[in-house]
C-alpha cells in the first residue's frame, strides 16, 4: 500500500488534516505547538484509492530541545518511507525560514511533493497563499483542515501522483493479527521496549516522563512472531492529570487496552507495584484482556540470592486473586530477557485464544464437582449438570445447574482454579457463568 507523509513545521495543522483523512480523531490535536512527537499511521480511502497516511511531529532545526532533535529524525525517516510527501504550510504566517529549509530537504529527497497551504478559510486569505509559490515546489493547494474545505481537490492531486498499485495490494495485510498493547505508568520504559523489540528507533525515548502522547501502532514480524505492537502513553492518576493534552493521551491508552488482545504491563522495579500500577492492572482485568507483567529496570535493583523469588511473591500477593500471570524481570536498556517477553506474549495469546471442547471440560470437571459440590443454601442442594465454553473473545465458561442463584463467588473461584489446573490458561482472565439447566 502506498504511503503519504504529512510534514511541516510545528502547529500548522498536520494532525488535524491527518484525522480528517483517516476519518477519526486518531491523533491528538491541541493549540499547543509540538503535540505530535512520534510517527503516527492511519489509512485513507478516496475515489476507490486506498493508501496509508503518516502524521509527523513539527520539523525544526538548530534547537537544543531534546524532543525537537528526535522529532527531526522521525520526520526524516517518514520522508524516506513515503511515496508522496504532503508538505503543509500556514497562510497567515507566510513563508518562514523553517518552511524554506523543509522545502530544501524535500527537493533533495526527489520524492513527489504536494504543497498544501492550510487555514485558508476565506477569500482574503487566498492572496496570502500565493507567496508559497516562491518555495519552488510547483502548484499550491489551499485548504482548511479544520472545516474540510479544499481537501477534496487536495486528495485528487495526491491520488494523481501516487504510484499505481495492483488490486492485490488493496487487502489489509494486518487484518486478524493479534494486538499487543504495552501499558504502564509514565517513564517505565514502554517506548524503549518497543524499540528493543523492533530493533529500530521507532518511537522517541527520553528520560522525561510523558514523552509518548499518542498510541503508536507498529507491525512486528520477527523470530516467528507476528502481531501489531501498540506503544501507549503513560497512565497517571486522575488527580495528576492537569492538562487537556495529557487527558487525551490517557484516553488513547485506555482505548488501546480495550482494543487489544494481550497487554504487556510494565512496572518500575525500583518503585514496585504502586497504587496506580494496581489501577492499570485492574483496568486490564475489567476489560478481560490477557496480560504479561514485565518488571523493568531490574539491573538498578539491589539484589541478593533470594531477591527475585521474594519480589515475585510480593507481586503475586498484590495482584491476588488473579495470580496466574507470567512475570518477566528485564532491563530493556541492557537488552536483558527481551526474548522472554516475546515468548511469554505468544504463549499467553495462545491461551487467550484456546477453545476447549465440551467433552474434555466435562470429563475433567464433573468428577471434581461431584467430589466437592457447591455448599447447600437454605436446605437446598445445587447440582451442576454440565459445563461448556462460551463463544466469547476471552475464556468464559457456562456451568448449567438447577439453582444457579445459590452459587456464590468463593465457589466460582474454586471452579476457576480447577479450570486453570486442568487447562493451560496462564495470563488469561477467566469468567464463570452459572445458568439454569
Amino acid at each position: 500500500m502506498s504511503l503519504v507523509a504529512i510534514v511541516g513545521r510545528p502547529n500548522v495543522g498536520k494532525s488535524t488534516l491527518f484525522n480528517r483523512l483517516v476519518g477519526m480523531r486518531q491523533a491528538i490535536v491541541d493549540d499547543i505547538s509540538g503535540v505530535t512527537r512520534d510517527r503516527h499511521y492511519g489509512r485513507c480511502e478516496w475515489c476507490g484509492r486506498e493508501f496509508s497516511v503518516v502524521d509527523t511531529g513539527g520539523y525544526t532545526s538548530n534547537s537544543d530541545d531534546i524532543f525537537e532533535s528526535a522529532i527531526r529524525e522521525q520526520v526524516q525517516i517518514a520522508i524516506q518511507e513515503a511515496d508522496v510527501v504532503l508538505f503543509m504550510v500556514e497562510a497567515a504566517t507566510g513563508v518562514t525560514d523553517y518552511d524554506a529549509e523543509i522545502a530544501s530537504v524535500l527537493r533533495k529527497s526527489k520524492k513527489p511533493v504536494v504543497l498544501c497551504v492550510n487555514k485558508v478559510d476565506s477569500g482574503e486569505k487566498m492572496y496570502d497563499a500565493y507567496q508559497f509559490y516562491s518555495l519552488g515546489l510547483g502548484e499550491i493547494w489551499s485548504i482548511s483542515a479544520a472545516n474540510g474545505s479544499g481537501t477534496g481537490d487536495l486528495l485528487d492531486e495526491v491520488c494523481r501522483v501516487l504510484p499505481l498499485e495492483d488490486d492485490s495490494d488493496k487487502t489489509d495485510p494486518y487484518a486478524g493479527l493479534p494486538r499487543i498493547a504495552i501499558v504502564g505508568k509514565p517513564n517505565v520504559g514502554k517506548s524503549s521496549l518497543t524499540n528493543a523489540l523492533l530493533g529500530a528507533e521507532r518511537n522517541i525515548v527520553t528520560p522525561i516522563a510523558g514523552t509518548t502522547r499518542d498510541s503508536i501502532e507498529t507491525y512486528y514480524n520477527k523470530f516467528g512472531h507476528e502481531f501489531m505492537l501498540v506503544d501507549t502513553a503513560g497512565i497517571r492518576r486522575k488527580a495528576k492529570v492537569h492538562e487537556d493534552l495529557e487527558f487525551y493521551s490517557v484516553m488513547r491508552s485506555i482505548r488501546a487496552i480495550e482494543h487489544s488482545d494481550v497487554c504487556i504491563m510494565m512496572i518500575d522495579a525500583t518503585t514496585g507495584m504502586e497504587a496506580q500500577d494496581m489501577n492499570i492492572f485492574n483496568l486490564i482485568q475489567r476489560n478481560r484482556k490477557a496480560v504479561v507483567l514485565v518488571v523493568n529496570k531490574w539491573d538498578l535493583f539491589i539484589k541478593d540470592n533470594n531477591t527475585l523469588k521474594q519480589y515475585e511473591e510480593s507481586l503475586r500477593e498484590r495482584i491476588a486473586p488473579f495470580t496466574d500471570v507470567p512475570i518477566i524481570f528485564t532491563s530493556v536498556v541492557k537488552m536483558q530477557r527481551i526474548q522472554d517477553v516475546l515468548n511469554a506474549v505468544a504463549k499467553v495469546y495462545e491461551n487467550y485464544s484456546r477453545k476447549i471442547s465440551t467433552a474434555r471440560l466435562n470429563e475433567a470437571l464433573l468428577p471434581v464437582i461431584e467430589e466437592t459440590p457447591p455448599p447447600a443454601t437454605k436446605g437446598k442442594y445445587v447440582k451442576i449438570k454440565y459445563v461448556t465454553q462460551l463463544p466469547t473473545r476471552f475464556p468464559s465458561f457456562a456451568f448449567f445447574c438447577n439453582l444457579p442463584q445459590y452459587i456464590k463467588e468463593p465457589y466460582k473461584r474454586f471452579l476457576e482454579n480447577k479450570l486453570r489446573e486442568n487447562f493451560e490458561l496462564t495470563g488469561c482472565p477467566v469468567q464463570i457463568y452459572c445458568r439454569q439447566k
